[in-house]
């Protein structure tokens, strides 16, 4: 199927803009912060900035600025961290121009945290071996990172902000340039942008799992919009589970998370009985690679029948606990737990998408004029396995590398003309229990596409999941609920696909079997 959008109502709007940002996390900020004034611009998004991935990254950014560290020990940790698959060229291109982007923000103004003699606060995380990760407001460096370089955006008169508007699909001339792209108002009004530029900084997928420390908004749509218009995707075996997500024993619609900084800082992982079950297990025992921390948490609630494991940190007073993790003390708080007395109780929860849209180092995805950065997009940085921090290191290396080849790309192309919308068969409007749907669909990859996979349940899990999507696709539902309930379905159907193809365990694809 061609559009998801195709049968919805016709259209008469028509906007235009040199460059198209879909997503206002960092990625897509800080991209359009370095597409030239001279350029109109326009950032979409499905919500407001703070509903993002971005907004809600605690731990911080990883980048060799300390005087004991250097780009290769960064390049080493990343690639070890990755499992043998990362790209290298992509990551030298990471280690070696993230503290140019991170010198980039302090002018920005990001208010990063500082010691006490003025500098740069510098901590650790797992899988790295030096201290380079800079944090801000403690645990919510996401957060002020976005605020701070949305309140740039808004400066910007090339630039216009559109929240609450939901690319649907990504529109091609005869050639398979991108000319536009088709969006949905909140009203589910449909309307094109036309344009010859469109960045994808879309985000993860978390929605396509039930336990997810992504919000709502995750629901894939980037990464499917990409496929429809003829992108390839690449790697999407590899989620990453964070292996510390807030316990609660209520439903929640999005987990909260323990940052991995606080086992940089001293907290230690036991079990109900206080026995730390991850020494031995890695040399690097609680700051070890996620995907290793997850699976030793994953075994050790199978073999104990427990829901949850736990975070010792009470060898911290309370007063720093309070200053370094201000976001997670009162979350707790507000829960009944003071984390100074009692310990955290914590399991494994999706939380990024390694793979996604495939990319060159410019960003560029092989349909000519279409970006990706940031998680949406697949670089080959992250090889089987993230490591800790180098996702929003990535957003800004590689969107300021998009903007870039854009820049570039303005100067030569000409007139673009208006878009149009290509009809493919007729489909019946069908309408359906989406929620329902989406909550099978997300039952289905916990239990079956989670931290420990076999063949059995993954084919189970395809063969149902694979007729849900066949069926949204010979119908339709004019709206947003549908479009996202059949991203969630195509991005699951790859996911169980691309992990069945690959036979070997490795990095955050594990195969029991």
């Amino acid at each position: 199927m061609r559009f998801a959008t195709n049968e919805f109502s016709d259209m008469t709007a028509h906007l235009k803009y040199d460059v198209v940002v879909i997503g206002a996390g960092i990625a897509g900020l800080y991209t359009a912060l370095h597409i030239d004034e001279k350029h109109s611009c326009c950032i979409l998004t499905k919500e407001d900035a703070e509903v993002s991935n971005s907004w809600l990254a605690q731990g911080g950014i990883a980048a060799a600025i300390s005087i004991d560290d250097a780009p290769i020990y960064h390049f080493e940790d990343t690639m070890i961290a990755g499992a043998g698959l990362c790209d290298e060229n992509a990551v030298r291109v990471l280690v070696s121009e993230g503290p140019f982007d991170i010198r980039r923000l302090v002018e920005m103004q990001v208010p990063f945290d500082l010691d006490s003699e003025g500098d740069l606060d510098i901590t650790r995380e797992g899988g790295h071996r030096r201290r380079r990760i800079v944090h801000a407001g403690g645990d919510a460096t996401g957060r002020e990172t976005v605020k701070a370089l949305a309140h740039l955006v808004s400066l910007r008169p090339n630039v216009t902000f559109m929240p609450h508007n939901f690319c649907a699909d990504i529109l091609t001339d005869d050639n398979g340039s991108v000319s536009g792209c088709a969006v949905l108002d909140g009203t589910d009004t449909l309307y094109i942008i036309d344009s010859p530029n469109i960045v994808l900084a879309t985000g993860g997928i978390g929605q396509v799992y039930k336990i997810s420390t992504n919000p709502s908004v995750a629901t894939g749509d980037g990464l499917a919009a990409a496929v429809r218009a003829g992108a390839n995707l690449k790697d999407m075996e590899f989620i990453q589970f964070h292996p510390t997500g807030l316990w609660s024993d209520k439903p929640e619609n999005r987990a909260f998370l323990i940052s991995e900084s606080m086992r940089g800082e001293g907290g230690l992982l036991k079990n109900s009985e206080g026995v730390r079950f991850m020494v031995g297990q890695h040399e690097l025992n609680e700051l070890a690679p996620r995907d290793i921390v997850a699976r030793a948490i994953t075994r050790e609630l199978i073999k104990s029948g427990e829901s949850h494991a736990y975070i010792d940190i009470t060898s911290q007073p309370r007063e720093y606990l309070e200053h370094r993790f201000p976001t997670i003390f009162n979350e707790c708080l507000s829960r009944g737990m003071d984390i100074s007395k009692v310990w955290i109780p914590v399991c494994p929860v999706q939380h990024y998408l390694i793979g996604g849209i495939q990319t060159d180092l410019d960003a560029k995805t092989k349909v000519e004029g279409l970006y990706a950065c940031g998680e949406a997009a697949s670089t080959g940085v992250h090889g089987a396995n993230r490591l800790a921090s180098n996702s929003m290191l990535e957003c800004l290396v590689f969107g300021r590398r998009a903007a870039a080849h854009i820049n570039e790309r303005l100067a030569e192309i000409g007139e673009v003309k208006p878009s149009e919308m290509p009809k493919d068969e007729k489909r019946p409007a069908v309408k359906r229990d989406f929620s329902a749907l989406r909550a099978e669909i997300q039952q289905l990859m916990n239990d079956n596409g989670g931290v420990l996979r076999n063949e059995k349940g993954m084919t189970k899990a395809l063969a149902r999941i694979s007729e849900i999507s066949e069926d949204l696709k010979n119908s339709y539902w004019p709206g947003r609920e549908y479009i996202e309930t059949l991203n969630i379905a195509d991005l699951a159907v790859v996911i169980l696909k691309s992990a069945l193809a690959r036979k070997e365990s490795v990095g955050a694809h594990y195969r029991e079997d």
